[in-house]
């Protein structure tokens, strides 16, 4: 697998956009809008606006980190045939060791 299409590494553009809506989420996940609206309301992943009252699916917006978390999920369960939840799982687990990593680096300096 290379790098440009792991689920552990994201390219840099798709970080810098601060906002999606559920279409733009879906286009850059290669997926489609049920595949996003499935994720959302089993709670896989979540839009920004959650605590809003009376959020309608079309108001619904994500952030550029929930983009690589939905990616990953994505691609783990293109890759390796994985159940929504055991690729959230894995995706939980693979930003806990990079936010480990990162402190251990600070800690280093």
């Amino acid at each position: 697998m290379s790098s440009n299409h792991s689920p552990f590494h994201e390219p840099a553009e798709l970080l810098d956009q601060a906002c999606l809506d559920l279409q733009e989420l879906a286009r850059h996940c290669s997926t489609s809008q049920q595949w996003v609206i499935e994720h959302v309301r089993t709670g896989v992943i979540s839009y920004d606006n959650a605590g809003s009252t009376e959020v309608s699916i079309e108001q619904w917006r994500f952030s550029s980190q929930t983009l690589v978390r939905a990616r990953r999920i994505a691609q783990l369960e293109h890759s390796f045939d994985a159940d929504p939840q055991l690729a959230a799982l894995t995706t939980d687990l693979i930003e806990e060791v990079q936010q480990l990593r990162r402190k251990l680096q600070a800690l280093q300096r």
